[in-house]
């Protein structure tokens, strides 16, 4: 079979190391790819976002199945276009895709089909989005940028000035571009923060490991909001009772939802969940798989990843049940000088192949190219540092070990990872 993963992360690049596992895979492309998926891919070179391009190029080479790693393309339509040409693809269509491209309408059918969701209400302008500060309670105020922001899009506001801020800078400044043009503003909820993320083929839903993501930049969840600085897997905390509610009560519940609303979802999906004093509640939905969970996730998997991906496509995922290693993985996202704002790039780095060595796994290329024979940075999170081992904390001192090995210019990290783990 051939595959083509498209994408150029942390995630795409552990997308290929699990793919490229399965006895399934004969060949295996990357567009665009990294650094770190050149050992295990064939680089296409055409951007996530050229969809066109990409369709033309998986018909061309008869790629059997295309794994569609960030949400940029889902939401433009790449389902859409590999469906009209009779290309199987794994990630939703264009409709399907608003779960994670409207955060208005993801939060519609929350209330529409009664999954639980924080109190919320969408706005267009300014002052009655300030007016409704003084009703939803807090602070914290909880504002969000409607549509795709790369993850940056949010802001928990610990005071009604910082609130003010956020709304104005996607409503008046326009910091988000369009994306900002609606913005919702919701209660801030109290609890644990999971990752709960489902394959869906229309019907079944296939629930994956847990996780947990470390969004704020810095230690103690100090700092703006980033892509992700790090993730653990499992959540032995949790417990089967609280797993159930959130398999039957937020993930299939969604998926049945969208089925009700006329969309067919094939693809991932993903529920950033609160675990709250009266159950988990949904923050957030995306339509693919995490960054950085993916990183911490796919090493725990015993299951072929490419018969389990096929069959979402094919509408047969009952068939695939998935199996886990019980070994814990946890996963440090290596970032570049001023991440999540501007940074510089072009550091050679340093390490990685002692790094890998002694985390007994790849280290994931997110944000890296080759220039002159030499890895260095291309982008603000540049490297997840991923390892296994028999306890969380095991895993946790095998990742910052490697960790400690890979050097770069500016390069910073979250030393609490994976800390709080009760």
């Amino acid at each position: 079979m051939r595959v083509l993963v498209v994408g150029g992360g942390g995630r795409e690049h552990a997308l290929c190391w699990a793919l490229a596992r399965s006895s399934r895979v004969d060949r295996l492309f990357a567009a665009p790819g990294n650094a770190g998926t050149a050992d295990l891919a064939e680089p296409v070179p055409t951007p996530a976002t050229e969809v066109d391009a990409l369709a033309g190029f998986a018909h061309e080479r008869a790629i059997d199945l295309t794994v569609v790693g960030p949400e940029a393309p889902l939401v433009d339509g790449l389902a859409d276009a590999f469906d009209a040409r009779g290309l199987a693809v794994f990630g939703p269509d264009r409709a399907a895709a608003r779960l994670e491209g409207s955060k208005a309408w993801a939060r519609k059918l929350c209330d529409d089909h009664g999954i639980p969701a924080p109190r919320s209400r969408e706005f267009t302008d300014l002052a009655p989005a300030l007016a409704f500060l003084d009703e939803v309670g807090g602070p914290p105020f909880v504002v969000k940028a409607d549509g795709l922001a790369a993850g940056k899009g949010v802001t928990v506001a610990e005071d009604r000035t910082a609130a003010e801020a956020a709304l104005r800078a996607c409503l008046v400044d326009r910091q988000f571009g369009d994306a900002g043009d609606t913005v919702l503003v919701e209660e801030y909820l109290e609890g644990r923060e999971v990752s709960a993320v489902a394959l869906c083929d229309g019907e079944t839903v296939v629930p994956l490991a847990l996780a947990q993501d470390h969004k704020r930049v810095w230690d103690a969840d100090r700092g703006p909001n980033t892509g992700g600085m790090g993730a653990y897997s499992p959540l032995a905390w949790v417990g089967d009772a609280k797993e159930s509610q959130i398999v039957d009560g937020i993930l299939q519940r969604t998926a049945r939802a969208l089925a009700a609303e006329g969309v067919r979802y094939r693809g991932v999906i993903y529920a950033g969940l609160m675990l709250t004093a009266e159950g988990p509640k949904v923050l957030e939905y995306n339509c693919r798989f995490g960054d950085p969970e993916t990183q911490v996730v796919l090493p725990r998997l015993r299951s072929d990843l490419a018969e389990a991906l096929l069959a979402c496509v094919e509408g047969d995922l009952g068939q695939h049940p998935v199996e886990w290693s019980p070994d814990a993985c946890v996963g440090v996202v290596l970032a570049s000088r001023g991440y999540p704002g501007p940074y510089p790039t072009g550091m050679p780095i340093e390490g990685l192949d002692k790094a890998a060595a002694t985390a007994g796994l790849p280290v994931f290329h997110s944000g890296t190219a080759v220039r002159d024979g030499r890895v260095v940075t291309a982008g603000g999170r540049v490297l997840t540092v991923s390892a296994l081992g028999p306890t969380v904390q095991d895993a946790r001192d095998r990742a910052y070990e490697a960790c400690s090995l890979i050097e770069f210019d500016g390069l910073h990290f979250r030393r609490d990872i994976a800390e709080r783990t009760p």
